[in-house]
């Protein structure tokens, strides 16, 4: 295996990354993270964008096996932030300068939901004069919503195919309607049409997932043209059914940290030019988890600015970091890790996808 010739090469394929994704050797690992490094560079430079995070509500009407606020735990203490609950948090995010502000919630389909997100949307907008970018994160939803959402003023998108591999997507879900691999897939194709910079992401270390469908994961992001990835290792939550299940099976930390690492480099290798996150769930696991994200090709960061009575109610998995502090506190942390890596954290910047930004020439 000659590590060095597969990272020299214009196009890497399948097997290369197959073969890249496979290596146990330090050596050959750092290899690839200094390539990825350096392929950021190229593309994006040594720039990091905030995403200035809200999760408003714990509401949720899906039942993934896996997730924290899921709609049968009944051991989580449900919230749905008010509209000026939000705009609060959205102003201090714009007075802050981070340019950009994600919101993200629980999934509901209902007019109710659909009408309050719009108004929140046009109330972010209002309140920064025009000047915050928007992203959301709300789950699958008809192609009407998208666009209502997207007229509203929102401009970028992330919906999780959490696996491109329809049997562990599967594995992750009740067998319902909810819960369709196909309609998600769909559900990007509508992000798409609606005018969204696209963005998707999977779990890292599942059970049951090979490093074949990790590489398959990063050539779905191709083929589905996707501008930004949000991607992090599995880290199990105790009240869930795969928290029980798979409590004694699942992958030592510094494995998944590890493959969460090498899914950023690769991505970053074959992609090039699209955002790349260095999400919450990699510090979860290693508490250098984000700056070793940064340095593997991660170009994006969401510090949380959700209000600090609801922070610990919103946790996906065990353990979640940063629910103790408030927007001050993670914005000082947040700065101090990024210096430590030699990035540069970009304030009034949208930050959006270059490669999105490409295809609008």
């Amino acid at each position: 295996m000659d590590i060095e010739r597969i990272l020299n090469k214009e196009k890497l394929d399948r097997s290369d990354l197959i073969c890249l994704m496979n290596t146990n050797s330090a050596e050959d690992i750092e290899k690839i993270f200094k390539k990825a490094y350096e392929v950021k560079l190229e593309n994006i430079g040594n720039k990091v964008y905030y995403r200035g995070l809200i999760e408003i509500s714990n509401e949720c009407i899906k039942n993934c096996f896996y997730c924290g606020i899921r709609r049968d735990n009944d051991k989580v203490e449900k919230f749905r932030m008010t509209k000026e609950q939000i705009l609060e948090g959205a102003k201090w995010i714009y007075e802050n300068n981070y340019a950009s502000i994600a919101i993200q919630a629980g999934e509901r389909c209902d007019e109710e939901f659909v009408n309050f997100i719009e108004e929140v949307v046009i109330g972010i907008k209002e309140i920064s004069n025009n000047k915050l970018g928007i992203t959301l994160s709300l789950g699958e939803q008809s192609y009407e919503t998208y666009k209502r959402w997207f007229d509203a003023g929102a401009h970028r998108y992330l919906l999780r195919i959490e696996s491109s591999n329809k049997d562990i997507y599967d594995s992750l879900h009740p067998k319902d309607p909810l819960h369709n691999h196909d309609t998600r897939i769909e559900c990007l194709k509508d992000l798409r049409k609606a005018g969204y910079q696209v963005g998707t992401g999977v779990m890292i270390g599942l059970p049951g997932q090979t490093t074949e469908d990790l590489v398959d994961d990063i050539l779905f992001y191709e083929k589905m043209d996707i501008d930004m990835i949000g991607m992090g290792p599995y880290i199990l939550h105790d009240d869930t059914p795969m928290g029980k299940k798979e409590k004694n099976n699942i992958l030592d930390k510094k494995k998944r940290v590890e493959l969460g690492l090498k899914m950023i480099a690769l991505t970053r290798i074959y992609l090039k030019d699209v955002n790349i996150a260095a999400t919450t769930a990699l510090q979860g696991l290693d508490s250098l988890g984000r700056e070793k994200g940064l340095k593997a090709g991660a170009n994006i960061l969401m510090p949380i600015t959700t209000i600090k009575e609801h922070k610990a109610k919103y946790q996906l998995y065990n353990n979640k970091p940063c629910i103790d502090d408030n927007a001050d506190q993670c914005k000082s942390c947040l700065g101090k890790r990024v210096e430590s890596v030699g990035d540069e954290i970009i304030y009034n910047d949208w930050g959006d996808s270059p490669h999105f930004k490409k295809k609008l020439k």
